[in-house]
């Protein structure tokens, strides 16, 4: 049989498997289904849940405004699918073409999706994160967990960590009236994400909505009561923080740990992956059987000098995962790249974030329009003389158009006229980004060089 007859004979009746009940898992099942793929399709996930919409649980789930069984993800379609939920997947066997599940059953597949994303990163010290009351926040399970003890009201909540979901946490707190503590390891909230200009915004958006803000400063210790129960936390500065609520918020892990000795190209970085969203091994030669999408993946993008990056996006999950599922299914005419352009928000302390690009790359930043005293701006960021990235707080209008600058590998620091001209600066200056060997929370973009089968990453337990 040619190719081509191989290829509508899998897409009448062949096997896809699919790992990972997730928004990027669920989006490619129904793109397969709509793109005529009517074969046998499994979706394995390890929750007990369908799949469910995340940035919720750190804003209207933390608030009291909808319950986590609220935030299922919408249909757009009826999906003929076996659903293996509550059944995590242990391995993959790729001579076999077989994934492993948890509860020692084998499903076979002629295309596999792998789409397994981020967990959060626990506690180094498994004593101290077993005490009761200190929580990540991550699942539906997280979400419920942490709201139940939020409306008890708790005497002060120490958030470890000002990421954007750190800071979402803290922000929700103070909402509620909550005493919060914040610790960063950084110089700044979001300085990982956004670089020191900016984060020098983020931390008088957390003073002045009343946040404790400790920066510079790490978590040595987490202690209990007799009973169990956290009552404080020790600091690397000799000060201690008394609190019955401790919200661990020091990053994610990405989900790959099943797949080691299987032969693919993951690691701690991710899954490496081309632009088609196949799979590499660990030899860095490409697979056609096994395809990558979401927060679990790692590939390489033409406008960032072909470094592979690894986004936690929510827009990210649904395109990469609608292209893997065409290219699954088609001839190598017919299938396309995923070139999405990273995009994330974020609403904290009554302020919209919103960026696109990767400004983690930025070496220097400039305010184009607004105000960083009035927390309503553009600002835009350079790298190697282009425009590599922008965030904007309270300012969203303007981002499209930066987004076709990066497209257009514009040179920056941007010259247009304007009538909303910023009302200082106007100057560009170092984007003050921490030194990228120190650890720090927040970035939603990692950049992980050019090497497929680079799996190596390292992380300094006990910090905060």
């Amino acid at each position: 049989m040619n190719r081509d007859g191989w290829l509508e004979q899998l897409r009448r009746e062949g096997r896809i498997v699919i790992v990972g009940a997730s928004l990027a898992g669920l989006r490619a099942a129904e793109t397969l289904r709509d793109g005529g793929f009517t074969g046998s399709l499994t979706v394995v996930g390890d929750e007990p849940y369908g799949p469910y919409d995340r940035p919720p649980l750190s804003k209207q789930v933390l608030l009291g405004l909808a319950s986590a069984e609220q935030t299922a993800l919408p249909r757009r379609r009826k999906v003929d699918a076996h659903w293996r939920l509550g059944n995590a997947a242990t391995g993959l066997d790729m001579a076999a073409h077989r994934v492993r599940l948890a509860d020692g059953d084998e499903v076979e597949y002629d295309r596999l999706l792998i789409a397994t994303g981020v967990r959060a990163r626990p506690w180094p010290f498994e004593a101290q994160a077993a005490l009761d009351g200190v929580f990540v926040l991550r699942g539906r399970d997280d979400a419920a967990a942490l709201e139940r003890r939020l409306q008890a009201g708790p005497r002060r909540v120490l958030v470890i960590g000002a990421g954007f979901t750190g800071s979402e946490i803290a922000s929700a707190c103070r909402e509620r009236g909550l005493p919060v503590t914040v610790a960063e390891r950084g110089s700044a909230p979001l300085v990982g994400a956004l670089g020191g200009v900016i984060g020098e915004v983020a931390s008088r958006m957390h003073l002045d909505a009343g946040v404790d803000l400790r920066c510079s400063v790490t978590v040595t210790a987490l202690e209990g009561d007799a009973s169990g129960r956290v009552r404080s936390a020790a600091l690397s500065d000799g000060t201690t923080v008394e609190a019955d609520v401790v919200v661990v918020s020091l990053g994610a892990i990405r989900n790959t740990d099943w797949l080691a000795g299987s032969g693919l190209g993951a690691g701690p970085r991710g899954i490496a992956c081309d632009a088609g969203c196949r799979a590499f091994d660990v030899r860095g030669i490409v697979t056609d059987d096994v395809f990558v999408a979401g927060d679990v993946a790692r590939s390489p993008h033409p406008l960032f000098g072909y470094q592979f990056l690894s986004l936690e996006h929510w827009g990210n999950a649904v395109a990469q995962a609608e292209i893997a599922a065409h290219n699954m299914i088609s001839t190598a005419s017919q299938r396309l790249p995923h070139l999405w352009v990273p995009a994330f928000w974020s609403s904290q302390f009554g302020v919209n974030i919103k960026s696109v690009g990767v400004p983690s790359m930025g070496e220097e930043i400039v305010v184009t329009q607004g105000s960083l005293a009035e927390r309503r701006f553009t600002a835009v960021y350079g790298h190697q003389g282009r425009v590599i990235g922008a965030v904007t707080f309270d300012h969203g209008r303007w981002l499209q158009f930066y987004e076709d600058l990066i497209e257009r590998t514009a040179p920056f620091p941007p010259a247009f006229p304007t009538m909303d001209r910023p009302r200082e600066g106007g100057e560009p200056r170092p984007a003050g980004f921490p030194d990228p060997s120190v650890p720090t929370h927040g970035p939603t973009v990692t950049v992980s060089g050019y090497s497929p089968a680079d799996r190596t990453v390292g992380f300094t337990p006990g910090r905060a």
